[in-house]
């Protein structure tokens, strides 16, 4: 299965409702994505965007027409994440109000410690 690039549309989107610091914009998959405290709370795939967000909010969403669970691939749903339906990507201040609610979810989640050292660095230590 070959993956589409996102619209510079939505990617300008995208880069329009990131949060500032201490939220950090990097890629995942070759798509933009939003970290906080090591966790991802918002990207993009393709031609969606998506949320990850509390239990309480991702029914509230679900509830939205279009809202769905994200599934990268089929039969492979990532049960925290939201994909943003057309109605709320479209509406500026109802979509800022679901990245704030997001980016609260991935900051009350328990930071992810740095990246493990390389396999050289471990390899490295070893030899001494």
């Amino acid at each position: 299965m070959k993956w589409r690039k996102s619209p510079q549309e939505l990617i300008d989107l995208f880069a329009s409702v990131m949060p500032g610091p201490p939220a950090t914009g990097r890629k995942m998959f070759g798509y933009p994505a939003g970290f906080v405290n090591g966790n991802m709370f918002m990207g993009l795939f393709q031609d969606e965007m998506i949320l990850r967000l509390s239990e309480d909010d991702r029914q509230e969403l679900m509830k939205a027409r279009g809202a769905k669970i994200f599934e990268p691939m089929p039969g492979r749903p990532m049960k925290e994440y939201v994909s943003i339906p057309q109605p709320v990507m479209k509406d500026r201040k109802d979509l800022a109000a679901w990245v704030a609610k997001s980016f609260k979810y991935g900051a009350s989640l328990k930071p992810k410690s740095k990246a493990k050292k390389s396999a050289r660095a471990r390899t490295k230590t070893r030899s001494t």
